[in-house]
């Protein structure tokens, strides 16, 4: 990359990639992005995904037993649950229907997070009033830490900043989401929500006082806004910081043993290593039954100093999370620090790109950097971000949980 600055890369307004997608909105690009060059062969895979049976993702295609438990996490289930409640009482009729799926429904897996909608789940909210925007909104904040609401909304924000930089306003916009409810909302048995579209996807079930918020992917295009009422906007700075920060913080020769391949874009790579949309990414939308298995180096190989800064990417992914969940979540970790890699694609220092993965039996943590779907960098650059947080052997969606609470089978 010879620039770091995203505005080096954007298309001018008569090039083909954004004119031919001027007045679309999502529905009608969806139905334009399956013959698209870029997205079309996407679309081809993902529907082939999509059908199968839930296993849930696992190093070797086997689910691991006996990690979860049914526990009291201090998870506002009550909040959530009011919140819900409010906005199902200001729905008509017809848009609750859409709205509500069963706990089991296949459609839970349907979330993706780019721009087209490939199914459309739930309602549509930029097809909705202000009133029921907000009440959809809140039950997400009630489910989140202040600092997770805030940055959903700072990714929706830059996806409509997105849209406007690019003069795609009906198809990238702070609304350019679904909502969908899972089960009935209630303070004790199993129930949840689903937020996606484009670069924020996050699925989230709570039972009792228990909490799974995977999978989640979160990203932005660019990653930081220089213009408007909110210039000066950054995401993942934090992530970024401290990825590099544990790379020069690893001896030399662990640091060799971590680094799967020296560049992201590189010739060892077996065919296939990049997907054309999730590029690095093994944990992307229909891929809950991929098979990972470890890379790199396993972290307690690492110096203190190098598993504490692995603890805090971790904490960083897990802030999204209210208090209680996202302390039970990281002593998940901690206990598995024994079967617990890290591995990293590219470089580490100045502004190099890069993608890492922290994987163990209880969670799996990736970052990408990214080439430009929406601006015009064919190399990856340090302002197209792409974050994914999956819980592996079989509890994304809480599936895990949900079985030992109700008895019936969701997986495969």
């Amino acid at each position: 990359m010879t620039s770091s600055n995203f505005r080096d890369y954007v298309y001018p307004p008569e090039h083909p990639r954004v004119a031919s997608l001027r007045g679309l909105d999502a529905r009608a690009y969806a139905e334009t992005a399956t013959t698209d060059s870029f997205a079309g062969p996407m679309i081809e895979g993902w529907a082939k995904l999509y059908p199968v049976a839930y296993v849930g993702l696992t190093t070797d295609g086997h689910v691991q037993p006996g990690l979860f438990d049914l526990r009291d996490e201090n998870a506002p289930v009550r909040e959530m649950t009011a919140a819900a409640s409010t906005l199902l009482d200001s729905l008509e009729t017809a848009e609750a229907a859409r709205l509500r799926y069963p706990l089991d429904a296949h459609e839970w897996r349907s979330w993706a997070n780019p721009e087209f909608m490939q199914h459309d789940t739930g309602l549509r909210l930029d097809e909705l009033s202000d009133e029921t925007v907000a009440a959809i909104l809140a039950v997400v904040e009630a489910s989140l830490s202040p600092e997770g609401f805030r940055l959903v909304r700072d990714l929706m924000y830059i996806n409509g900043y997105l849209g406007a930089v690019v003069e795609l306003p009906a198809l990238m916009n702070e609304r350019s989401y679904n909502f969908a409810l899972y089960g009935d909302p209630s303070p004790d048995a199993p129930w949840g929500w689903q937020l996606f579209g484009h670069h924020v996807a996050l699925n989230c079930l709570v039972v009792g006082g228990q909490q799974v918020v995977s999978p989640v992917f979160l990203g932005a295009e660019p990653s930081s806004v220089d213009s408007g009422p909110r210039a000066g906007l950054r995401v993942f700075d934090d992530r970024i910081a401290t990825a590099r920060a544990l790379m020069a913080a690893l001896e030399p020769s662990v640091r060799h043993r971590v680094v799967s391949y020296a560049q992201l874009v590189d010739p060892a790579m077996p065919p296939g290593r990049i997907h054309p949309g999730d590029e690095r990414h093994l944990g992307g939308c229909f891929r809950d039954n991929a098979v990972v298995p470890y890379e790199g180096v396993r972290v307690t190989e690492f110096d203190a100093r190098g598993q504490q800064l692995v603890l805090e990417l971790a904490r960083q992914f897990f802030a999204i999370l209210p208090a209680g969940p996202a302390a039970a979540k990281l002593a998940d970790v901690e206990a598995h620090l024994d079967e617990t890699w890290f591995s990293w694609i590219g470089g580490f220092e100045g502004a190099a790109p890069f993608y890492f993965r922290i994987q163990s039996p209880v969670t799996m943590l990736e970052l990408d950097h990214h080439t430009g779907v929406f601006l015009s960098n064919d190399e990856p650059g340090d302002f197209h971000i792409h974050t994914v947080i999956r819980t592996p052997n079989a509890n994304d969606y809480g599936r895990v949980l949900v079985e030992l609470a109700t008895g019936r089978k969701l997986i495969a």
